[in-house]
């Protein structure tokens, strides 16, 4: 089944089945997604609007650069099935194989790319959304605070899917990189969403 051309309860239902793929980078992807065009709805609410001309020009670029990430956290949902269904296999070799250990590292490093660009993928749509919150619609600064939550925990569920597989790593030179990569964004781009989050919170009480 082609998830992303699936209803949303197509979808939802096959992620809550035994089935492989979706799973948590799948869904993470999605949510990326979602949260980019939760963004993109400010901008979209926003252009076109006098009292905002002055940033009109650089909301647009915006809007563009959020369209793109939004078609390409998309394709990471099949891309994650991709990378994972190899690792699924490996799995499954029979311990006395010789070529396991060499398979499995293989397949574990290779399953770590896709939830790795996601995370890049959501902290693009981070900055986005910070300039969204800014300099958008204050009618429409909910939905900005909304984005910066929804990416975040993109953020984090596509972090955990690179954890578990660097943690069996033998090579743990490369498994402390790729797990150093994830905690840098994690920390700032976290920290970014939780700026925004509060930026729009406490504007509804000042």
């Amino acid at each position: 089944m082609d998830m992303i051309s699936a209803s949303c309860r197509d979808f939802v239902s096959v992620l809550a089945s035994s089935a492989p793929a979706p799973g948590g980078g799948g869904a993470a992807a999605l949510v990326g997604a979602i949260g980019t065009a939760l963004g993109n709805m400010v901008g979209a609410l926003t252009v076109g609007k006098k009292k905002y001309a002055a940033a009109e020009e650089e909301l647009r670029a915006l809007m563009a650069k959020c369209g793109a990430l939004q078609s390409e956290l998309l394709d990471q949902v099949a891309a994650d099935e991709a990378g994972f269904l190899p690792l699924a296999a490996a799995y499954g070799i029979a311990k006395d194989d010789p070529t396991r250990e060499a398979r499995l590292e293989a397949a574990s490093v290779a399953a770590c790319q896709v939830p790795l660009h996601i995370m890049e993928l959501c902290c693009e749509a981070l900055d986005a959304v910070a300039v969204f919150a800014e300099k958008g619609s204050k009618l429409a600064i909910s939905d900005a605070g909304c984005a910066a939550v929804t990416l975040k925990a993109a953020l984090q569920a596509a972090s955990l899917n690179v954890f578990i597989n660097t943690k069996g790593l033998k090579d743990r030179a490369n498994a402390d990189a790729l797990d150093q990569k994830c905690l840098s964004m994690l920390e700032s781009y976290g920290a970014l969403a939780d700026r925004v989050f509060t930026q729009v919170k406490d504007s509804f009480f000042a």
